[in-house]
């Protein structure tokens, strides 16, 4: 997968749920300086995973692009 767009997410709002367009993501709690490790999480055949540092409910929705999320503020685009 070397290569390929691993996109980050951030709760910043403390939503209960966060819909993304992906399963194969990086989650960072919320933005520097209250992250926690960056966790790559994979739901494989499931439609939702929950991140075990924060505790955040990913729920993939296959309406949204890679780059998008609801809310809408929780994609990190400046993430490495």
């Amino acid at each position: 997968m070397a290569g390929a767009f691993i996109p980050h997410f951030a709760n910043d709002s403390g939503a209960e749920r966060i819909f993304i367009g992906v399963k194969e993501f990086n989650c960072m709690g919320a933005r520097p300086p209250f992250d926690h490790p960056h966790v790559y999480l994979d739901m494989g055949q499931d439609g939702q995973i929950i991140c075990p540092y924060c505790s955040t409910l990913y729920v993939h929705d296959g309406r949204l692009a890679a780059t998008e999320s609801d809310p809408k503020n929780s994609l990190v685009a400046d993430a490495a």
